[in-house]
C-alpha cells in the first residue's frame, strides 16, 4: 500500500514538473504577463503565430499582442452567410446598429476563427469572436499579453489643415510578416508618413523609416499622407511593402530599406483613381498564379494579378490630370462594390464584410475560384 501511495506521490510530482517547465515553452510568449492590458481603442489586428491576436491601438499608441489560446487546428472553414450583421453585433452588446462601428476584421489562421473590433458610440472598445451564427465577447480584463508603444507617434492633438484629428492615424494597418510587426501611420516627425517594423517577440528596438511617394492624382510629391492598406510582395527574391493611400497610388518600397533614420521614396506604379480611399488589401493563390485583392470606399473591389505588377518596371513620374483617370499597373473592377472588410478564411475561401445596395451589412465567404 506504501507502494502504490509513494508511486502515485511519485506521478503527482512528475506532473506538476512537466507543467512547470511546459507553461512557457512557447518563445512567443514567454515574456508576457497576465493581467488588464488597460487597451483604449481597438482599430487594426493581425494574427501572428500560435493564435496570437496583435492589436493597433491608436489612443495609446500602442501594438498588443494577445495570447487567445485559440490554436486547435481547422484545417479548411465553414462556409458563412450572415445578415444584418451590425445588426447581429448590435444585439449581443446590448445596443443598436447605429451606436456601434466595426473598425477592423481578421482570421485566425490555425482555428479559423473571425475575430471583429468593434467600438461602441461610448467609447467602449469591443472584441468579438465568431461561432457559428453567434458571437462571442472576448474578455481583455484578464488575459496574456505584451505590448510595446509607438516612438514618437503622431501628438494626442494633432489636426490636419481642415481640423480633423490625426491620431487615428498613428496605426493604420498592421500585419504580421517574417517575425515582425509591420505598421504603417504618422509620427510626429517632419516627414509624417512612417512605416515601422518590430520584432517579435518584443523588445526595446523598433525600426522606423519616413516614406515619400509621387502622387499622380495631386501631381506631386507627398511625404504627409498615411498609407491606408498595404501588403508584401515578393519580386526578384525581395519583399516590398506594396503600399496604397488615399486618392489612390499604388507604391512600392524595398522592404529591407525601411529602417531606423532611413527617408525612403517609392515607386509608383499606378494611379487607381483620385475621389477614393483604400479599406482593405489581401493576397490568395488560385491555380498556381498569385491576386491581390484591394477594397475600397467608392469602387468596387479591383484585382490586380502578381504578373501586372512584376511586369511594370516603370515609375509613374507625371500627373495625372483627368478626373478619376487611372494609369499603371492594370486592374480587374470586381463585382463587389462597397466591401468594408476582408480577409483570407483558408487556402480556397476569403471572407468580406460588404454593405449591399439595399443597406444591408453582410458577411459572406466566397471561394477564391470566383474571386
Amino acid at each position: 500500500m506504501k507502494k502504490i501511495k509513494w508511486g502515485l506521490a511519485l506521478s503527482g510530482i512528475i506532473l506538476i514538473f512537466i507543467a512547470a517547465n511546459t507553461k512557457n515553452t512557447s518563445t512567443f510568449t514567454a515574456n508576457f504577463s497576465t493581467g488588464n492590458p488597460e487597451i483604449a481603442s481597438i482599430d487594426k489586428l493581425t494574427f501572428g503565430p500560435e493564435g496570437i491576436l496583435f492589436i493597433g491601438d491608436t489612443k495609446n499608441a500602442a501594438i498588443y499582442a494577445i495570447n487567445t489560446m485559440d490554436f486547435k487546428k481547422k484545417p479548411e472553414a465553414e462556409e458563412v452567410n450572415i445578415q444584418a450583421f451590425d445588426q447581429l453585433i448590435a444585439s449581443s452588446l446590448g445596443t443598436t446598429a447605429d451606436q456601434i462601428q466595426i473598425n477592423d476584421m481578421a482570421v485566425n489562421p490555425i482555428s479559423k476563427s473571425i475575430y471583429f473590433s468593434v467600438n461602441v458610440t461610448d467609447g467602449t472598445p469591443v472584441l468579438l469572436k465568431l461561432n457559428g451564427q453567434e458571437l462571442e465577447h472576448i474578455s481583455l480584463q484578464e488575459v496574456s499579453y505584451d505590448k510595446i508603444a509607438l516612438e514618437d507617434a503622431i501628438a494626442v492633438n494633432a489636426e490636419d489643415k481642415r481640423g480633423r484629428p490625426l491620431r487615428v492615424w498613428a496605426i493604420s494597418d498592421l500585419k504580421y510578416h517574417n517575425g515582425k510587426v509591420l505598421v504603417s501611420g504618422l509620427s510626429n516627425k517632419e516627414f509624417g508618413s512612417t512605416f515601422r517594423s518590430i520584432s517579435f517577440p518584443f523588445d526595446d528596438k523598433q525600426d522606423y523609416a519616413s516614406l515619400e511617394i509621387w502622387h499622380a492624382a495631386h501631381g506631386q510629391y507627398e511625404t504627409h499622407a498615411p498609407i491606408k492598406t498595404f501588403d508584401i510582395i515578393e519580386l526578384d527574391k525581395t519583399d516590398y511593402l506594396m503600399a496604397s493611400y488615399t486618392c489612390t497610388p499604388l507604391v512600392l518600397f524595398p522592404l529591407n530599406e525601411l529602417k531606423a533614420g532611413v527617408h525612403a521614396k517609392g515607386r509608383t506604379v499606378a494611379e487607381l483613381g483620385a475621389g477614393n480611399s483604400p479599406l482593405d488589401m489581401i493576397s490568395y493563390e488560385k491555380e498556381g498564379k498569385k491576386y491581390f485583392l484591394m477594397s475600397n470606399s467608392n469602387r468596387p473591389v479591383m484585382r490586380i494579378k502578381y504578373d501586372e505588377i512584376a511586369n511594370f518596371k516603370e515609375s509613374l513620374t507625371e500627373p495625372v490630370e483627368e478626373f478619376a483617370a487611372t494609369e499603371g499597373v492594370v486592374y480587374d473592377n470586381l463585382p463587389f462594390p462597397y466591401v468594408l472588410q476582408m480577409d483570407n478564411l483558408d487556402d480556397k475561401n476569403i471572407i468580406y464584410l460588404q454593405r449591399t445596395s439595399d443597406g444591408d451589412l453582410v458577411l459572406r465567404s466566397r471561394t477564391t475560384k470566383w474571386m
